[in-house]
């Protein structure tokens, strides 16, 4: 269905507001899953780095590192398949829904466990002496890798849940349940005196409980959406569903390698080169980032699908609408919490311990890139989306090349400055490439006069309000919580007065069920 015809009968306006209150009411519950996954993750640097220095929690967070690269590509872009397959089989023919299931899962069991054994046989010919923080990092990495099938099935099923049109267990297994077992586990291995190598064990060993739990509400939603369809599909995937979800994941397998790869590759870098000690210090301040993430993350949870819905009906404008609407939240709600971190980076720093407070350049500068990347929103999932899979895995090569050639060139010189100054670069270019993009391929704009506004109510808020707290009270944790209520309460009392311009009727309906328009399509619930 095309813009003109939803058009008929006036309902273009109502159709778009609809679309916003649907991304609104279901980012409540994304957003206090990512709030609840950034705190945690916060956490449990907190708890490796006051328990293991900067040298253990170095280990650690390498070990981590490679987990994830690993998983991106253990994950073999069915994860992403299933956000872009499910809602349109939701829409056109329920079953096959279960045989598309499998084409999703499969692959990914078998490639975990692939995997899983080229990394233990390949660890021990590294080279690495078997002594002091490399040779932990090795132990450390080679006890977590058998737990990457079970990380792998785990994602893919959670994001098929996604793609059936449920956020809730993705946010209560995958942001809740997950990131909240980790920390306990990594205090008691603290508590009978473990190394850092066992926290690296201790932070893996959930994963199978997820797994099953992913499993489970995957097959419920299955189901669900079988009963109301009246059918029941069959396992074997459908020829042509097949087909679809290769050609889709295929150049995506690639590009989520290469994501984590952008994400960690500086960590192990870092630590390759300065070594462990250093490589905490800098992976602490790159794990900050993630707070200033949790709008963003919330929204894409659940616009995702249904972007995939929406272009599918060609209704670009509507996606349009979407995408503007849900940027101008991301940056005026996550920009103040990177402005915090930069006005506050040796305090925040030092909640971590000695020796970490090295990092408030680099965290700085990571936060300075993090709001580049703020700036674009979700654009990446409205490319994904649109099924141009291929350009996107052709952005990442691009930004990992450039990437690994800023580290390996600047660490040496600059630390983990230069890590920091190439990663955000790396987020910067990353962003214009996918805007580029969606602008010529599927007529979705960037709304700079939107964007820029948002930014600029944000800047408002948090700066006046910081450099006053330094002033009076110094670079301390006192200064800095008075400068975040500040904020907060300047930030509600200017969206209150132009909540019409900032979107905030719609945002409010995160609070409260609100009436749809009748026979939404879109709509996959």
């Amino acid at each position: 269905m095309s813009d003109q015809v939803i058009q008929q009968g006036g309902t273009v306006k109502h159709d778009h507001a609809d679309e916003a209150r649907q991304a609104a009411r279901g980012g409540l519950v994304s957003m206090v899953g990512a709030g609840t996954s950034a705190v945690m993750g916060f956490v449990l640097t907190l708890v490796l780095a006051r328990s293991f220095g900067t040298a253990g929690s170095g280990v650690v967070l390498q070990a981590i590192a490679v987990f994830s690269i690993a998983l991106g590509i253990a994950r073999t872009g069915m994860d992403t398949a299933g956000i872009w397959i499910l809602p349109r089989l939701a829409l056109s023919d329920v079953s096959k829904i279960r045989g598309a299931v499998t084409a999703l899962l499969v692959p990914t069991a078998g490639v975990g466990i692939v995997m899983a054994l080229l990394l233990v046989g390949v660890l021990p010919q590294l080279g690495l002496s078997g002594e002091g923080n490399e040779g932990e990092v090795l132990t450390a990495l080679s006890d977590v890798t058998w737990f990457l099938p079970f990380a792998a099935i785990m994602m893919v099923a959670l994001t098929a849940t996604r793609g059936l049109g449920n956020v809730v267990p993705y946010t209560v297994v995958g942001a809740i349940a997950l990131p909240m077992s980790r920390p306990v586990a990594v205090l008691l291995v603290v508590a009978v005196g473990g190394p850092a190598v066992w926290a690296a064990l201790a932070w893996a060993m959930p994963l199978p409980l997820a797994m099953i739990a992913a499993l489970w509400a995957l097959w419920m939603r299955l189901r669900r959406h079988e009963r109301r369809g009246g059918v029941k599909g069959s396992w074997l995937p459908d020829r042509g569903v097949f087909t679809r979800i290769w050609k889709f994941a295929l150049p995506r397998w690639f590009s989520s390698g290469i994501e984590q790869s952008i994400v960690w590759f500086d960590v192990i870098l870092v630590g390759a080169i300065a070594g462990a000690g250093v490589a905490g210090v800098y992976g602490a301040a790159s794990r900050f980032v993630s707070a200033g993430l949790i709008i963003s993350t919330a929204m894409r949870m659940v616009i995702s699908p249904r972007f995939s819905a929406l272009l599918s009906e060609n209704k670009t404008r509507a996606v349009q609408e979407l995408y503007s609407t849900t940027v101008t939240w991301i940056v005026l709600l996550g920009a103040p919490i990177y402005g915090l971190f930069m006005f506050f980076a040796p305090t925040a720093l030092g909640w971590l311990g000695k020796g970490f407070q090295s990092g408030a350049l680099a965290l700085i500068i990571l936060c300075v890139g993090a709001i580049t990347s703020l700036l674009a929103g979700n654009v990446d999932s409205v490319l994904m989306m649109s099924g141009r899979s291929g350009w996107m895995a052709a952005n990442k090569s691009v930004v990992l090349a450039i990437n690994i050639v800023g580290n390996v060139v600047l660490v040496p010189v600059w630390g983990i400055v230069g890590a920091a100054a190439t990663w955000a670069f790396s987020l910067l270019l990353d962003a214009a490439m996918a805007s580029i993009e969606t602008r010529i391929f599927i007529g979705i704009r960037f709304d700079a006069k939107r964007v820029f506004y948002a930014l600029f109510v944000a800047a408002v808020c948090v700066v006046p309000a910081s450099v006053l707290a330094i002033v009076l009270l110094g670079n301390t944790t006192v200064s800095c919580l008075v400068a975040g209520v500040m904020t907060v309460m300047l930030l509600v009392l200017w969206c209150s007065i132009d909540r019409k311009r900032l979107r905030m009727n719609d945002l409010a309906l995160l609070s409260r069920r609100g009436k749809t328009t009748t026979a939404n399509a879109t709509a996959v619930v």
